[in-house]
């Protein structure tokens, strides 16, 4: 059902990503018998996300016969090539959990004017939570006005991230990304759902999500949210055209703002000398893993607090916490057997 106060494309948008929801609840109520393929290591694709799909392109094109198409299994072939309007269309964010079951999953739908974002659709069909925005107008959830958390200090806040899980990924550097982040904050989770961690950073669900490895179809539409909340959003250093980079950090304002100081040296748009940091600091952590007796006493949350926590904090507290000194190898134990005389015979301790 389309709804009079939202702007006609974006009603459009709602009426594909419904449709393709639709499909979609259909097929996880026995997805067992869905089809699915690789199209490359732990990178799954679906008969669902192509059903998907196809209904979102056929009702957009419908509508809008002369717009562009830049889909995320068929790339630009539908559509017009040389349009200022591109929908920009992710059919089954969250695949892998799809297949297994795990329902955190949605439909993004974004519309590109010229470059820039002006229209957006979030839609979790597990849940029926619809998230829109269109530019200048506000973002909203279920037709609920929606904001970015009010939080400021780092250490209360929640984080969704992504991990890495295809061939080449720099795991390395994602696990010194976490030992820099983790002390810092009160949680890191990792949805499996781009477009719905965006859409959940815009509502104040989560109050910071950052990932590399991102495709525009990944975050088109969430930005538009994010930042229609009141939020912020960019590349790790902080610049805001980040849409074909390949990194994400989105937040509420204060909290990306201790964000990107934190993340800038893990960019590939860093300067020689925090790209230099950011190599020193992977080591550092990557040796402290290693698993040899002479780091069988280390403790890693700890040593991952020596380098960054020490300086000053970056959520406003008056002191920096101490670093923490790696604990002393425990002496060995020594078992003494004790011999003791057998009871006497009827003796009521024997029992």
């Amino acid at each position: 059902m389309s709804s009079p106060n939202l702007h006609p494309m974006l009603n459009v948008a709602v009426k594909a990503a419904r449709a393709a929801g639709a499909i979609i609840n259909r097929a996880a109520l026995d997805v067992e018998a869905v089809r699915i393929s690789q199209k490359q290591v732990n990178d799954f694709v679906t008969e669902v996300d192509h059903a998907s799909e196809k209904v979102i392109i056929e009702t957009l094109l419908g509508a809008y016969p002369g717009h562009g198409i830049l889909a995320e299994e068929s790339g630009t072939e539908y559509g017009a090539k040389d349009s200022e309007f591109v929908w920009i269309i992710d059919p089954l964010d969250g695949t892998t959990n799809f297949i297994h079951g795990f329902p955190v999953y949605c439909v993004s739908i974004a519309l590109s004017v010229r470059g820039k974002i002006e229209q957006a659709v979030v839609f979790d069909p597990s849940r029926n939570d619809l998230f829109t925005a269109t530019k200048g107008r506000g973002a909203y959830m279920n037709e609920r006005r929606i904001r970015v958390s009010k939080r400021v200090k780092l250490s209360e806040c929640l984080i969704s991230t992504g991990f890495p899980f295809r061939t080449g990924d720099n795991f390395k550097q994602y696990l010194a990304i976490m030992a820099d982040m983790m002390p810092r904050m009160a949680g890191l989770r990792r949805p499996g759902a781009a477009a719905l961690d965006l859409a959940y950073v815009a509502a104040g669900f989560t109050d910071g999500f950052f990932e590399t490895g991102l495709n525009p179809w990944d975050v088109a539409a969430g930005s538009l949210l994010v930042t229609e909340a009141g939020g912020l959003i960019g590349n790790f250093t902080g610049e805001p055209e980040f849409l074909d980079q390949r990194e994400c950090l989105a937040g509420a304002p204060r909290v990306y703002g201790q964000l990107v100081p934190l993340l800038a040296k893990y960019s590939k748009f860093a300067n020689v000398d925090d790209k230099l940091r950011a190599s020193d600091r992977v080591r550092a952590v990557s040796a402290s893993t290693r698993s040899s007796p002479a780091d069988a006493s280390v403790d890693l949350y700890a040593r991952s607090t020596v380098t960054e926590a020490t300086a000053a904090p970056l959520d406003g507290s008056a002191e920096a916490p101490a670093a923490a000194a790696p604990a002393a190898p425990a002496a060995p134990r020594k078992l003494t057997r004790i011999k003791r005389e057998a009871p006497a015979e009827g003796d009521a301790s024997a029992k």
